[in-house]
């Protein structure tokens, strides 16, 4: 009998993953199959399958509608030995496959070689944009539709392939109508397949609405007459209540990452929700690091685009204390909240991208660039530290120094609060060594998003030119662009699960 380690197979490498269309000779992949990323909710956390040898679980759908078909080949099955066996394979994937997905593969190609050749997504056109020679599309829909609801149930068995912790949306929910989805299409110029349709699914994203509660100022109680007309008034509509807005799901598939897309779907849900006069704040739920970097660098470029916000400065008038709690005016708090406001961010989300600001408005010699900071940590570079100290920038005035310390000071200020309970576990002098630390690593941080984000402008600009050239041509450009400022970070930008009552 073979050892349990030859039956069992990385669920990864077994699992493959594909957008399919109809053609003349059967079923073509598009661009190509992609593995999942995660597969610990179906297969545990070892990650692996047992019982099969040359085991291969081709999951496709139909680049359009998101119609899943599933197929599963092996060379050999484990006998089963007591209460060893081998995996129950079409059990586990009938958890977040719907039944539609285990007809047989004529019946698959039949029904999606019929589809309607008029088809489109559903919902409203949001937006459309131009990304390397290609037409994208957002449509924007409400969960409350049918159609919208049949889509989303078949891209959300995604989730647990590509977004850690991810939990499908209870598309019966009652209250569905709170869940707007964005979807995004490439629409090219033909049709995609045999079929005529031209539109390829590349991600979405959910936002739920949260009903945002502001208590009067000063409390006052209901009177019967008040209380009476609250009553009658059946036809109230809760729309129209100040809410909360969070990004919830949020998903680019494989064959479409590192393109710039994630950015462009980000941003247009933010703008969406700044022209929403319902919507008080936008907010983001679980983000891993990757949809991070997104955020703040979508974040800091439209921020950039308020004179408001740009006449946001350090006070240096401020005479820096030698013990005691820091100044809370280093800069205008109340012009701050006021952007902040308008700009429908989050307080800890708007601070960090304030603080990003105001360190790239530091001089030079004493930001130091991300470049030099990462060169700097390298064998390399301190052997040839006395060779490029020539080329460094002119030293900072007294002046620019005091304003770079109360940047630092401030900065020091909001990491400590918001660590403040992690921090207490020391004595005060590792106390004050983590807290440092801490803050060196922040600035090291927003020096490495700043620099992503001046490349992102820059690529951009060259994509815009590179566009009209090939338009003059008379060629269209590849989706395959190199960007390395944000879309290594949006290649994985994913967000985590479900949307949770809780603050910001």
């Amino acid at each position: 009998m073979s050892s349990d380690d030859n039956w069992s197979q990385p669920a990864d490498e077994a699992l493959s993953l594909s957008l399919v269309s109809p053609s003349a000779t059967g079923l073509k992949t598009i661009g190509h199959s992609f593995n999942p990323k995660h597969t610990y909710q179906l297969f545990g956390e070892e990650q692996e399958i047992f019982g099969y040898r040359n085991l291969e679980i081709d999951i496709r759908y139909h680049a359009s509608d998101m119609r899943p078909n599933v197929s599963i080949k092996y060379s050999k099955k484990f006998t089963a030995v007591g209460d060893t066996q081998a995996a129950d394979l079409d059990g586990i994937l009938r958890e977040v496959l719907p039944d539609v997905a285990f007809q047989k593969k004529s019946d698959f190609e039949t029904a999606i070689k019929s589809a309607r050749k008029d088809w489109t997504p559903p919902g409203t056109l949001a937006t459309s944009f131009t990304s390397h020679g290609n037409t994208f599309e957002i449509w924007k829909g409400n969960l409350a539709d049918v159609a919208v609801k049949q889509l989303v149930t078949r891209i959300q068995t995604l989730v647990p392939f590509f977004i850690e912790g991810g939990t499908p949306i209870d598309v019966e929910d009652p209250d569905a109508d709170r869940w707007t989805v964005f979807f995004l299409y490439q629409k090219q110029e033909s049709a995609s397949d045999d079929s005529g349709n031209p539109y390829i699914f590349a991600g979405y994203s959910t936002v739920y609405r949260f009903f945002h509660f502001r208590p009067l100022t000063p409390p006052q109680s209901p009177t019967e007459s008040d209380i009476e007309k609250a009553t009658l008034a059946q036809d109230f509509d809760l729309s129209e209540l100040p809410c909360r807005s969070r990004i919830s799901q949020f998903l680019i598939i494989p064959l479409f990452k590192s393109k710039g897309l994630g950015s462009k779907l980000y941003s247009h849900i933010f703008q969406e929700y700044i022209n929403h006069p319902q919507t008080v704040e936008i907010t983001v739920e679980d983000p891993n690091e990757a949809f991070d970097d997104l955020r703040d660098i979508a974040d800091l470029h439209y921020l950039r685009t308020l004179p408001e916000f740009l006449a946001l400065r350090i006070n240096t008038d401020i005479t820096i204390p030698e013990a005691g709690a820091a100044p809370n005016n280093i800069v205008d708090k109340d012009a701050a909240e006021a952007v902040r406001i308008k700009a429908k961010i989050a307080p800890r989300q708007f601070a960090r991208v304030l603080e990003m600001h105001l360190l790239s408005t530091q001089p030079a010699s004493l930001r130091e660039s991300f470049a030099q900071l990462a060169e700097a940590s390298t064998a390399e570079s301190k052997a040839s530290s006395s060779a490029t100290a020539a080329g460094k920038p002119e030293r900072a005035t007294a002046a620019q120094l005091h304003e770079f310390r109360l940047w630092r000071l401030m900065l020091k200020k909001r990491v400590y609060k918001h660590n403040r309970d992690a921090l207490g576990e020391f004595e005060i002098p590792e106390r004050i060594v983590k807290l440092t630390d801490a803050v060196d690593n922040v600035k090291f941080d927003y020096e490495r998003l700043l620099d992503r984000a001046e490349r992102q402008l820059e690529e951009e600009k060259e994509a815009v030119g590179s566009a009209s050239t090939s338009k003059a041509n008379g060629s269209s450009a590849a989706v395959n662009g190199k960007r390395k400022a944000v879309d290594e970070a949006e290649g994985s930008a994913t967000l985590s699960k479900k949307a949770r009552f809780e603050d910001a």
